[in-house]
């Protein structure tokens, strides 16, 4: 690994790519408004956009602690995919077939919608869709994807192909490949230009964001701030990893570390040798598994899990990394693409991102104390957001429309053990599906019964 003057932190790649956002004010004391909204990132701003838009009338301020996309927003992988947290089958039992296939219709629109709202408020936000590539690269892994795309091919919506080891290499040349799935619903995006162009786009609309104010508690109506009272007739919760910072929120949602690393732009050569020509989003089925986009300026930014959990769910600080997961990082993407053994790691950094004890999102609103939330992505909240905030928007509206009533509305699960307990199964959870990963690495033709007994007692299964 050449790593040069690698940039540790600092949020992340893509603030670095566009500067710091020129800060906003403070709240100014005590405010009374509509609708509040704690958290400035995707869900809040989207959330915000589409209230504003149905009811311009209405007072909305969004409070954020740093500044608008200093979470997840600003620092995740840039997937814009259709992936539903934790898998749509999961509500097939309890909801039925069709309402799970809703759900998945409405993931898939949700990807054009983006897009077009990116288009209507002139944000480039370095918006290709290519797609979603997913690889096969150990024999176990194969038997997994080849299940995968059977399983997926009965339902409604997927639209997923399944590639041949020639086919699959011809359009992004893995190492290794055995065989790889792609879907067309997905897009490449700049994490960090998405959110501040819907930042501004929801302060030209008369939102009012408030920024460097922390919150400490949320009560029925009313939040407390370090810089004053704010009421309102509905409070939105769009906090994500950050959650577990809310009084009597410590054990809702876990707060999970994902890192990524940035290479230097590669050169055409590179280029050729890995194809990668449609910019699609790239994964692959490993237990621990990565995340990859080409970026606009020809970088390959790759990201998985590093240190997956701080005792006590702490968050970073300024997407500060250890160097072990950039060596980790670093040989993932050596082993993918051997032809960038050579090339410089210019940036790491980490973001959290929320994690509800049954692995599935969930939007909402309660009607005796008005207060309304959305959040639990688990890594699939930059496409999630946009849905979770037109649904936020319908049901503080009282609108009765087809995403008001998708499954994962008003969903609740119990919350997680307390410490040490959160830490000693997070970690020691995390160190199974490594090790798993290792015995798949060595040719295990089945996936590892470590793995098996792992997803049961995530929930992942």
């Amino acid at each position: 690994m050449a790593a040069g003057s690698l940039i540790n932190g600092n949020v992340s790649r893509w603030w670095q790519q566009i500067g710091a956002p020129a800060p906003r004010p403070e709240l100014p004391g005590d405010l009374t408004v509509d609708v509040a909204i704690v958290g400035a990132g995707y869900t809040g701003l989207w959330t915000a956009y589409y209230l504003k838009r149905a009811r311009p009338a209405l007072r909305i301020a969004v409070i954020e602690q740093r500044h608008a996309g200093y979470g997840a927003s600003g620092r995740n992988g840039g997937w814009l995919t259709n992936s539903i947290t934790g898998g749509r089958e999961q509500y097939e039992p309890t909801h039925g077939r069709d309402a799970a296939e809703r759900f998945q219709r409405a993931m898939n629109e949700t990807v054009d919608e983006v897009i077009r709202v990116a288009a209507s408020e002139d944000i480039d936000a370095d918006i290709t869709k290519g797609g979603e590539f997913g690889v096969a690269r150990t024999p176990a892994q194969e038997a997994r994807i080849r299940a995968f795309a059977a399983s997926e091919q009965t339902w409604a919506h997927t639209d997923l192909a399944l590639l041949e080891k020639a086919e699959a290499t011809e359009r992004i040349a893995v190492h290794g490949t055995r065989a790889a799935v792609w879907h067309p619903h997905a897009a490449r995006i700049q994490p960090a230009k998405l959110v501040a162009g819907l930042a501004e786009a929801v302060e030209r609309l008369g939102v009012e964001i408030y920024e460097r104010t922390t919150v400490a508690e949320i009560t029925p109506r009313r939040l407390r701030t370090d810089h004053g009272t704010v009421v309102a007739e509905h409070i939105v919760r769009a906090t994500e990893g950050f959650t577990a910072n809310l009084r009597g929120l410590h054990r809702l949602w876990l707060p999970m570390n994902s890192s990524l690393i940035a290479t230097e732009p590669l050169p055409r050569e590179v280029w050729d040798e890995l194809r990668w020509g449609g910019r699609e989003v790239l994964g692959d089925l490993a237990h621990v598994y990565m995340y990859a986009q080409r970026t606009a300026d020809d970088r390959i930014a790759i990201g998985g899990r590093g240190v997956p959990y701080r005792y006590g769910s702490k968050t970073d600080t300024d997407g500060r990394t250890p160097l072990t997961t950039v060596r980790t990082l670093a040989g993932i993407l050596h082993r993918f693409f051997p032809a960038t053994a050579a090339a410089r790691i210019d940036h790491v950094w980490s973001g959290v991102l929320g994690v509800p004890r049954d692995w599935a999102a969930t939007v909402g609103l309660d009607q005796r104390t008005g207060i309304a939330w959305g959040g639990g992505y688990v890594g699939t909240g930059v496409t999630s957001t946009n849905l979770a905030g037109r649904t936020i928007a319908d049901i503080i509206l009282g609108e009765d429309t087809e995403i008001s009533g998708l499954p994962w509305v008003n969903h609740r699960v119990r919350r997680w053990e307390p410490e040490p307990l959160r830490w000693i199964a997070t970690r020691g959870l995390y160190a199974a599906y490594g090790a798993a990963d290792r015995s798949e690495d060595r040719g295990r033709p089945t996936t590892s019964p470590i793995a098996q007994v792992t997803d049961v007692i995530t929930g992942r299964h």
